[in-house]
């Protein structure tokens, strides 16, 4: 992906490139999922790249520190 994730709404566009639609309603809960979603398409399937994976990292851990 050559543009940085920069919202969550990037990283949920993102993520449904791969399938994976998540909305709980619980904004921690989403945002939790989303890591786990992009752990596993970095770590375990390889389907991702390290730069999309920091960058979709950092747009969350960002959405998390908001509160």
């Amino acid at each position: 992906m050559e543009n940085k994730m920069q919202t969550v709404h990037d990283v949920r566009k993102f993520l449904q490139r791969y399938g994976t639609l998540i909305y709980t309603g619980d904004r921690q809960g989403d945002l939790d999922l989303m890591e786990d979603e992009l752990r596993e398409l970095y770590s375990e399937w390889g389907l991702i790249s390290a730069e999309e994976f920091r960058s979709a990292l950092t747009v969350l851990r960002r959405e998390r520190e908001k509160g």
